[in-house]
């Protein structure tokens, strides 16, 4: 049974409400996960490393990534609170707020790529079947991204209506995508433009996966199960990691660029692969946006949902109308996301499995308390997540995200350890 959300609902779901069952929470993740942004993560690759050293890199950054987030989705059902607001007692709600701005700023590039990898695709196909005049990417991405916010706008059912129909179209496209990509003809490899070490190029598949780590407990706290949850999120980002980035490689190699739209039509697929492209951009929005209400209402209760709605995909939307950073900028965009979210996982997973807090009724109402004991910022909290964002980027060429990880943990620990002494 599908659990129906409303966009910005920031309260804790009641037990009647978690419903949800372990298979629709990992088929929200492989929706979220089976997108245009997947693929260009192994384009991105493909001009580094080889087809085998990229496919053993993705290999390993996609289970590293998909277990951090796989280890506090469990926290879903116990707590039954928005990830932001389960960031509280480690950060402060001061601190949590941090973390929602976080979100919130970068949910914005995220729409705007999505819009921009499909409309790279979509102007290609149009332009064939439709005459010069559909060969716009601006135009594309700007029509993607008001299609999305809109279909959000209409509420949960038009959300859950719209995923029925693109959810498994965008398996079966993708499997033909798969058979597209094997037959490919390959060119040598040639290593061209920056070169990255082995170890960034961890960096970049672990700092995809690990953006969706604000989710952590969106969608889990409507599961009952907290075993299941942690196995349904691990799966649904690790088998779809490693199924599309792959490919995403092998078509930047076969058209020699990481254009989506010259990919598509390098493995022989152009307009299924737009349309796959076009459904992935717009179910992914829906969740981004979605992940953006729960940001901002943390920040402003009070805010009007059609507001926040709108304002979201606006900005994402008007983003998208200058396509050639996004592309060019991705690979830095992923390091940076693992820069700022990698500590915030090592936090969370110190506070909450190295002498976990007692959690009951009156621990999830201290969460919403402002003038709680969960008030401010904690000390610890934010001085752990900026030593390990600094120690991700010391790290350079040598890789930033095992570092990071190990540095927030020990150092959140060790102040409280202090404070306490």
């Amino acid at each position: 049974m599908l659990v129906r959300v409303n966009a910005a609902d920031i309260r804790p779901a009641a037990p009647d409400e978690q419903t949800q069952s372990t298979l629709d929470l990992f088929l929200i993740f492989v929706g979220a996960n089976v997108v245009a942004t997947t693929f260009q993560v192994g384009a991105s690759l493909s001009a580094s490393f080889t087809l085998p050293a990229a496919t053993a890199l993705i290999a390993v950054g996609s289970v590293g990534g998909a277990a951090l987030v796989a280890a506090l989705a469990p926290l879903g059902p116990r707590l039954r609170v928005p990830s932001v607001i389960a960031a509280r007692p480690a950060l402060g709600i001061a601190g949590a707020g941090l973390v929602a701005v976080v979100l919130y700023v970068s949910n914005f590039a995220w729409i705007a790529l999505n819009n921009v990898i499909a409309a790279s695709a979509c102007a290609r196909v149009g332009a064939a079947w439709l005459g010069p005049a559909a060969d716009s990417p601006t135009a594309w991405a700007i029509l993607l991204g008001l299609l999305a916010t809109f279909v959000v706008w209409l509420g949960p059912r038009a959300v859950a209506r719209a995923d029925r129909i693109a959810v498994p179209s965008m398996l079966i496209v993708a499997v033909a995508l798969t058979i597209a990509c094997l037959r490919a003809p390959l060119p040598r490899f040639v290593p061209s433009g920056p070169i990255i070490s082995w170890f960034n190029g961890l960096d970049v598949v672990v700092g995809y996966q690990v953006s969706w780590i604000l989710m952590f407990a969106d969608y889990s706290r409507y599961t009952r199960s907290v075993r299941g949850s942690g196995i349904a999120v691990f799966l649904g980002l690790a088998i779809t990691s490693a199924w599309m980035m792959p490919l995403g490689a092998i078509a930047a190699r076969a058209a020699g660029t990481s254009d989506p739209g010259a990919m598509l039509d390098a493995v022989g697929l152009g307009t299924a692969g737009a349309v796959l492209l076009t459904l992935a951009t717009l179910t992914t929005n829906f969740v981004n946006i979605y992940m953006s209400s729960l940001a901002w209402k943390s920040l402003m209760p009070r805010a009007s949902d059609g507001i926040v709605i709108w304002s979201i995909g606006g900005v994402g939307t008007a983003l998208s109308a200058v396509p050639g950073v996004w592309l060019a900028q991705y690979t830095n965009f992923m390091t940076l996301l693992g820069a700022v979210l990698v500590p915030v996982g090592g936090i969370l997973v110190a506070h909450y499995y190295i002498r976990p807090p007692r959690i009951d009724e009156g621990f999830i109402a201290e969460l919403y308390d402002p003038a709680g004991r969960f008030r401010g910022v904690s000390t610890a909290g934010v001085i752990g997540w900026a030593a390990g964002a600094a120690v991700f980027f010391a790290a350079g060429s040598k890789g930033g995200t095992l570092p990071a990880l190990a540095v927030s943990i020990l150092v959140y620990r060790g102040v409280l350890y202090l404070r306490e002494r």
